[in-house]
C-alpha cells in the first residue's frame, strides 16, 4: 500500500467518467495557459489520445492530486505518445519528505519517511524524471527555485548508497548528491508519463 491507500495493482484503475471529464478540463486549461511548453502540439490530438488511453488518466490524476500540475512537454512522433511532466513551480507538495527508494526506506532504523520517490512513482504508474529530463523541463520555465527534486540515480551511485537530486538556483540547474535514505521537507520528485 502507498500513502494514498492504494496497492501497486490498483495503478491500472480507471477513473469514473465524471472524474475523467474534470481532469481533462483541468489539463486542457493548463495546456492553453502554457502554450510555450508545447509549441506545435494541438489540444484536440492530445485529448483524443487521452480518451483512447483512459488507464493513463488514472496516473495523471495521481500526478494532479499530489500537486504535480502535469502538462504536455513533448510528442514522440514515432509512437504517437504525448509526454507529460510535472510542471508545478515547486516540487509537488504531496510527494515531499520522502527518501529515494524502497531499499533506502528499509535501511532507516528510526524516523522513517512515509514513502520513497521510486515507490511512489511506481504506485502512481509514472516514471521519475532523469537528470536530462529535469534539465529539459528547466528550459520551459523556472522550477524548484525553493525546493529540490530527486532524479533517477545512476546504478553506480546508488550501489554506493547515494542518490542525486536537482534544483534551480542562481540562474542555473544544479545536481547534488545525498545518502539515498535522507529526506527533507522541501525535497520530493517530479514524474513523467507517456500517453
Amino acid at each position: 500500500m502507498n500513502s494514498f491507500g492504494m496497492s501497486k495493482s490498483s495503478a491500472k484503475k480507471k477513473l469514473p467518467a465524471d472524474q475523467r471529464h474534470n481532469l481533462v478540463e483541468i489539463l486542457k486549461t493548463r495546456f492553453e495557459k502554457n502554450m510555450s511548453r508545447h509549441k506545435g502540439i494541438e489540444w484536440t490530438k492530445v485529448q483524443a489520445r487521452l480518451e483512447a488511453n483512459a488507464d493513463k488518466l488514472w496516473s495523471l490524476n495521481q500526478m494532479e492530486a499530489t500537486g504535480g500540475e502535469p502538462d504536455v512537454v513533448g510528442h514522440d512522433k514515432k509512437s504517437g505518445e504525448y509526454i507529460f511532466y510535472d510542471c508545478a513551480p515547486e516540487t509537488p507538495k504531496g510527494r515531499r519528505s520522502i527518501c529515494y527508494d524502497h531499499e533506502a526506506l528499509e535501511s532507516r532504523k528510526e524516523h522513517k519517511p512515509g514513502n520513497s520517490a521510486i515507490g511512489m512513482a511506481e504506485d502512481m504508474g509514472i516514471e521519475i524524471l532523469t537528470e536530462e529530463q529535469y534539465r529539459e523541463l528547466q528550459k520551459l520555465g523556472k522550477f524548484d527555485a525553493k525546493t529540490s527534486s530527486w532524479v533517477k540515480t545512476p546504478a553506480g551511485i546508488r550501489k554506493l548508497g547515494g542518490a542525486i537530486f536537482c534544483d534551480f538556483r542562481f540562474g542555473h540547474v544544479f545536481t547534488y548528491h545525498n545518502g539515498a535514505e535522507s529526506y527533507y521537507g522541501v525535497r520530493g520528485f517530479r514524474g513523467s508519463l507517456r500517453v
